[in-house]
């Protein structure tokens, strides 16, 4: 069987595919903690110390994920042209600027510009460019490796919250800026650069095609599909991440209640990767997608009605959310390909980051107006209708006759005898 072009040849060693992995893997920790977690730890420090509202501290990663959003298609371009190891070592520069930037901030316009040198660094190097440079490496052949990096991002907040609260205990928030952006510079940039192979080189000119990405007409309607789950789905995780204390202390429980259950997303979510990891290849992606919808689902319907236990409705979510990183990664790369999975995760993500920014301040304009039991109707409305979806797509694949990169759902037994 002739290689995906632009992947790594089958006869690549199995060491050498381990260490793209691993360099992947380290780096996403580094990359989560010094920019989408970073807030969980410094958003408190640094309002007491500038006296700026919390609310406008916040808005920074707001801001950060909406320059990340807007980055990605280019992103994924470049990827797609030139190999995710320069632009992965790129996201490591613009975190370390952002973050500098950050610890000198005097005034709150400063502040909120260090997140666009942060958003952009979010944008070249988080999920959505660490999945593209795998697709780039190991074409058809990534998807086991695509696991294993959401393996090592679902430690990202358990390493690093520790990590910055004792930097920002010894020398401060801006202390602690500092100390992240030498991590970024001092450990995950010459990683990246040391032990990144650069990619192998396109086998078919594209001189003449606009637009690698570019979707045939058939393939449309699931990609239209796709992108609205990855959006609601976006919007579900960040909603869920900025209020779950307030809307567990609205059914009922204390905060310190509240942060002692909070805490179980996070090993459920890597849990249910593990599980994905030893027997994902058993089964096609579309099904561990629609796994993820369903435990989502199940997890914010337990919250709606107030079962009594809170801890299996979080361990269900956070299943979910483990798995959904997973499939978010791999359906793309099954349903249009290797050759043009870089450009197109790249236009995915660019809708799924916008609303997660978005929709934050307006679940907690809902909050204000409406109270609690209003945002959970939302989330599981929101939730149901991913599951709808998810089933719908994989019927418009099954429509779909033409031998395009949608049949491999067919030939990979997603419908038997369709």
């Amino acid at each position: 069987m002739k290689p995906d072009a632009g992947s790594l040849p089958a006869s690549e060693p199995d060491r050498h595919r381990r260490t793209i992995i691993t360099v992947i893997g380290l780096t996403q920790i580094t990359g989560w903690g010094s920019s989408y977690y970073l807030l969980g730890v410094l958003a408190a420090p640094v309002a007491a110390d500038t006296g700026w509202p919390l609310s406008w501290v916040v808005g920074g990663q707001t801001v950060g994920l909406l320059v990340a959003g807007l980055v990605s298609p280019f992103v994924g371009r470049r990827i797609d042209r030139h190999g995710g190891k320069p632009v992965l070592a790129a996201s490591t520069l613009l975190l370390a600027l952002g973050l500098v930037v950050l610890a000198a901030a005097l005034s709150l316009p400063v502040y909120i510009g260090a997140w666009v040198f942060i958003g952009a660094g979010m944008g070249a190097g988080l999920y959505d460019a660490a999945f593209a440079s795998l697709g780039r490496y190991f074409g058809r052949d990534a998807r086991r490796a695509i696991t294993i990096v959401t393996l090592f991002g679902g430690f990202a907040s358990t390493l690093s919250w520790p990590v910055v609260a004792l930097l920002v205990d010894r020398v401060g928030w801006r202390g602690a800026s500092l100390g992240l952006a030498a991590v970024n510079v001092g450990f995950a940039l010459p990683l990246l650069l040391t032990f990144l192979p650069r990619a192998p080189a396109r086998e078919v000119a594209t001189s003449n095609v606009h637009d690698v990405g570019a979707l045939r007409i058939e393939e449309r309607p699931a990609f239209l599909l796709l992108a609205t789950v990855l959006v609601l789905s976006g919007a579900v995780a960040a909603i869920v991440s900025v209020h779950l204390l307030t809307l567990l202390q609205a059914v009922g429980l204390t905060l310190a209640s509240a942060v002692a259950l909070g805490a179980v997303i996070g090993p459920s979510q890597v849990v249910a990767r593990v599980i994905e990891a030893a027997g994902g290849e058993r089964h096609h992606p579309l099904w561990t997608l629609l796994a993820a919808m369903m435990l989502v689902a199940t997890g914010v319907a337990m919250l709606w009605f107030e079962v009594r236990s809170v801890a299996a409705a979080l361990v269900l979510y956070g299943a979910g959310n483990g798995v959904y990183s997973i499939a978010r990664g791999t359906v793309p790369l099954t349903l249009f390909g290797p050759s043009r999975y870089a450009p197109i995760i790249g236009k995915l993500a660019l809708a799924s980051l916008l609303a997660q920014a978005a929709t934050p301040p307006l679940a907690a304009l809902l909050l204000e107006r409406a109270g609690s039991a209003s945002v959970l109707a939302v989330l599981l409305g929101l939730a149901l209708m991913n599951v709808m979806l998810v089933i719908g797509l994989g019927f418009e694949i099954r429509r779909s006759k033409q031998r395009s990169p949608m049949a491999e759902f067919r030939r990979e037994g997603l419908f038997r005898g369709g």
